[in-house]
């Protein structure tokens, strides 16, 4: 390897010192890394002083994350590199239901909750009903599938983001489809909401004029042996910024109305007071992807 790197030859020899990765996966993506990088610092020419404010910022992003707080995953949501990976596996799966981003509030277990629980128990607002039926791409229902559902309040907090004012668990539920693989839980019609704007990221937006709001959404990762894990929202048609989501996860298939319902028989059914709000949403699962690559697996350790 020479020791007079210009900048072509330093790329070059980066690229060249992966040459020995027993892992063809790893390489390639290593590989493109570098290139792309290295593209990207030659077009911008940072400054030394750039540069270290760039160190500093991804330092600072990792020092923001915690139990409860992934300020990477929230820097991920704002540049849509999430909605751009999750847009890339959805095209191997177009008969499902569509994915979107995880978000940064998964970051605790859901209380197990029965059908037809309330999810919100501590939250104020009128009660909604949110239902659905989890079938296979070919139509056929999923019995017994699990439902992770959580969300924000009136508004706009998780349980997350109010210690001492919401307990941990509010907002959330871990439920499992009945033998027609239907499913329903009570809540309250969330808010729309800003994201986490008191770190490196919020200073980001700053930067840049842009607004940090969401949607009004509930989210939901769906399971079931044999079939594909799905992570997906449904957004409450009409709220405000379902134009210009800060993370750009809004998908016009996942735009559910939240109308009124005066059935009193469906109230009743439901255990809720006549007329009521509702929300539907049936979610497809498709058959199972293959394992996770071993370099996939690799890669985890690495990072570790």
């Amino acid at each position: 390897m020479s020791t007079d790197l210009g900048p072509e030859t330093l790329t070059a020899a980066v690229i060249d010192s992966f040459k020995n990765t027993p892992d063809d996966r790893l390489k390639e993506i290593l590989e493109s890394l570098t290139r792309n990088l290295h593209t990207f610092v030659r077009e911008v020419s940072p400054s030394i002083e750039e540069w270290e404010a760039a160190i500093d910022f991804l330092t600072a992003t990792g020092q923001k994350c915690d139990d409860v707080r992934q300020e990477f995953i929230l820097l991920s949501d704002v540049l849509g590199v999430s909605m751009m990976v999750e847009t890339i596996n959805d095209a191997e799966t177009p008969d499902a239901t569509d994915s979107t981003v995880l978000g940064p509030f998964h970051m605790v277990e859901s209380p197990a909750r029965a059908l037809g629980d309330n999810v919100s128990p501590e939250s104020e607002g009128d009660i909604c009903v949110v239902r659905g039926k989890i079938v296979s791409v070919s139509g056929e229902p999923i019995p017994g599938a699990q439902i992770d559902v959580w969300q924000a309040n009136t508004k706009g907090f998780y349980d997350v983001q109010q210690p001492g004012i919401q307990s941990i668990g509010n907002g959330r539920g871990l439920l499992h489809a009945d033998e027609n693989g239907e499913f329903h839980f009570r809540s309250v019609v969330p808010a729309y909401y800003p994201i986490p704007t008191d770190g490196p990221v919020g200073s980001l937006l700053n930067a840049t004029a842009r607004h940090p709001y969401r949607p009004a959404h509930i989210h939901f990762i769906v399971t079931a042996p044999g079939f594909k894990e799905l992570t997906t929202h449904i957004f409450v048609g009409g709220s405000e910024y379902i134009d210009s989501d800060a993370v750009f996860a809004v998908k016009e298939s996942l735009v559910k109305p939240f109308t009124v319902n005066s059935d009193p028989a469906a109230a009743t059914g439901f255990g809720v007071g006549s007329p009521f709000v509702e929300g539907v949403i049936d979610i497809v699962l498709h058959p199972e992807a293959q394992p996770l690559s071993t370099t996939t697996e690799k890669t985890k350790e690495i990072v570790r």
